[in-house]
């Protein structure tokens, strides 16, 4: 009887069991269902949440301010002796970047710019300039003229990992390039450089550009090639032309369109020691016939205006050091150093009185050493001198370099540069530089026809015994103190 009733329990529990377990099986598939769904709803959500995000973030465009005021000391000393001044030339420059990123791989970047002197000027203009130049399209930015804003920066860019199937990272932009303060001037003023080298060229320009980064294909470290292209002069008739109509039509008065195209390349960087060229060619670059250069030196003539006077071809190297050797020292870390050298070639096409004075090609040349050290005293402060010295035919491309006294890079002869530059708080800034410039040759401002011949000072004082009544800057200097808002 007892082992019957030992059976029986033990049926019964395992019945009792069997039904509990399977129950279980039950809720715990209920319960997998239901957490399942709930997972799914989350990752909805989750996306929902992300592209609202996205959508916003892709909305709203990030801006960044750049506002300076400066006060120079400029001083000439002319060829004749006299000397001429401004000690407190006084001015605002304002900077309103922007950018934009609506999905991963494009960008959109701009620059609005203003920079005038302080108040209204003598004629009333605030112009500041001759008539004609002030709003001159490759220095639009870097004249001072009056309180608009103006388009300095403006353009799109695309970016992509992989070209034609190969390992190339590489991009492609169009637009109002981002083509001034370059390698090597941007470091007086603690920026960040752009494109080209600032040795040859640097004014604003509109076009386009293709950079291939090819160290993965290479297995050079840090090597890439930049294609650049674009128009500095369009030639087109103007609006309403009268009386035939012919709104931008190519013009007939002899000046082609002045277009620019060329690399720039870096066969190796890697992180501390780099080296850069730079190949352009500009082809129908303006200047003045000797007839109408005569009439703005004073020795008779007409003047006719700017004319096409052929093509300049530039080169520049330059190798740069981010920190010397490894290790030495805490102030070696800290320093850099850069030599360039950039060579200049015009091929003249036989009309309008050649290229700088002359029917010949002329090829001219110059050295750019700089230095940038941290300021023992303080943990941000940073020290800058630079020395640079061009020769008979050097002719750059450097208009809109930021110095009130005319490029320092542009000079035939010897220039000079120290400067401080050192943050007072997170987003007030002091610098302080000093330019001097003292030319061997006239004509280093010029543009590209007889206006720039290169003359000694003794054949200056010869064409002025003979009746001419300009008297050309031979030595310029200035002095200028800025506190900047950057943010």
């Amino acid at each position: 009887m007892t082992k019957k009733i030992i059976a029986l329990s033990a049926i019964a529990a395992m019945t009792t069991t069997t039904f509990a377990s399977t129950d279980v099986e039950k809720r715990l598939s209920a319960m997998e269902k239901q957490i399942t769904k709930l997972e799914k709803k989350l990752k909805k959500s989750n996306k929902k949440l992300n592209q609202v995000k996205a959508h916003g973030a892709a909305d709203n465009i990030k801006w960044d301010v750049n506002f300076r005021t400066a006060v120079d000391n400029i001083q000439y000393k002319k060829s004749t002796g006299a000397k001429t001044s401004n000690p407190d030339l006084l001015t605002n420059r304002l900077w309103l970047g922007m950018g934009f990123a609506p999905e991963d791989n494009v960008l959109f970047k701009a620059k609005l710019s203003y920079m005038k002197t302080y108040g209204d000027s003598v004629n009333h203009s605030q112009a500041n300039t001759q008539p004609g130049y002030a709003n001159f399209d490759w220095v639009v930015n870097e004249n001072a003229t009056d309180n608009t804003l103006k388009v300095k920066e403006a353009y799109w860019l695309y970016m992509n990992d992989t070209f034609l199937g190969t390992d190339i990272a590489w991009t492609a932009s169009l637009g109002r390039r981002p083509s001034t303060d370059g390698l090597g001037i941007n470091m007086r003023e603690g920026m960040k450089d752009n494109s080209p080298l600032s040795h040859t060229v640097n004014v604003e320009f509109d076009g386009g550009s293709a950079k291939f980064n090819l160290d993965k294909v290479t297995g050079v470290e840090g090597m890439w090639w930049k294609l650049c292209t674009g128009r500095g002069l369009t030639n087109a008739n103007v609006r309403f032309t009268m009386p035939d109509g012919d709104d931008y039509a190519a013009s007939s008065d002899g000046q082609a369109d002045t277009n620019m195209y060329g690399f720039i390349f870096v066969p190796w960087d890697n992180g501390q020691y780099s080296v850069h060229t730079n190949w352009a060619k500009a082809e129908h670059m303006i200047g003045f016939d000797q007839a109408s250069t005569n009439a703005v030196m004073g020795m008779g003539g007409t003047n006719t205006g700017l004319k096409d006077t052929g093509d300049l071809t530039l080169f520049t190297a330059m190798a740069k050091a981010e920190g010397i050797g490894d290790g030495i020292s805490d102030f070696l870390d800290e320093t850099t150093l850069f030599i360039s050298w950039a060579q200049s070639k015009t091929d003249p096409n036989g009309r309008n009185d050649g290229m700088l004075g002359s029917l010949e090609s002329k090829t001219g040349s110059s050295t750019w050493i700089g230095i940038n050290i941290p300021d023992p005293l303080s943990d941000d402060g940073r020290f800058g001198f630079e020395w640079n010295k061009g020769d008979k035919y050097w002719r750059s491309v450097t208009y809109a370099e930021d110095t009130m006294a005319g490029s320092k890079i542009a000079a035939r002869g010897t220039a000079i540069e120290a400067y401080y530059d050192k943050p007072l708080t997170k987003s007030l800034k002091f610098n302080i530089r000093y330019t001097s410039i003292k030319y061997d040759y006239t004509g280093s401002q010029g543009f590209f026809g007889a206006e720039g011949k290169p003359m000694t000072w003794t054949e200056v004082a010869q064409y002025q015994g003979m009746g001419m009544t300009a008297d050309p800057v031979k030595e310029a200097t200035d002095l200028r103190a800025s506190i900047s808002y950057i943010f």
